[in-house]
């Protein structure tokens, strides 16, 4: 079954060791959605970030708007308006919009084995 869903009804989301971010579920963790991975949209202010941590399932991120300066496995990177990266399951991550623009990221997270 087709599970659609609008933006205007995508409920905001609060995400552990994150700052100066609002988060949206725009799909995941309710009937019809996908059930191994759901995907998310973030709205990072200047300064805002996540981590560092590191998670047991794999993340995709996709910037759509703004920069974003991501560390990962010793390296760091900086991806802008459509560049994407993977974090593999288990890599701990940090990420920073070190801009003054706020970042607009489509996130696509694995959904955990229960």
């Amino acid at each position: 079954m087709v599970h659609v869903k609008k933006y205007t009804d995508a409920k905001t989301y609060e995400a552990a060791n994150h700052w100066d971010v609002k988060g949206f579920r725009l799909q995941g963790f309710e009937p019809g959605a996908p059930e191994k991975f759901w995907v998310g949209l973030s709205h990072f202010l200047p300064g805002g970030g996540a981590g560092p941590d590191q998670g047991p399932v794999e993340k995709v991120y996709v910037v759509l708007s703004g920069k974003m300066t991501v560390w990962a496995e010793g390296r760091e990177f900086v991806l802008g308006p459509m560049d994407s990266c993977t974090i593999p399951a288990n890599t701990e991550r940090k990420i920073t919009n070190m801009e003054n623009e706020v970042c607009t990221m489509l996130v696509v997270v694995e959904t955990p084995k229960s």
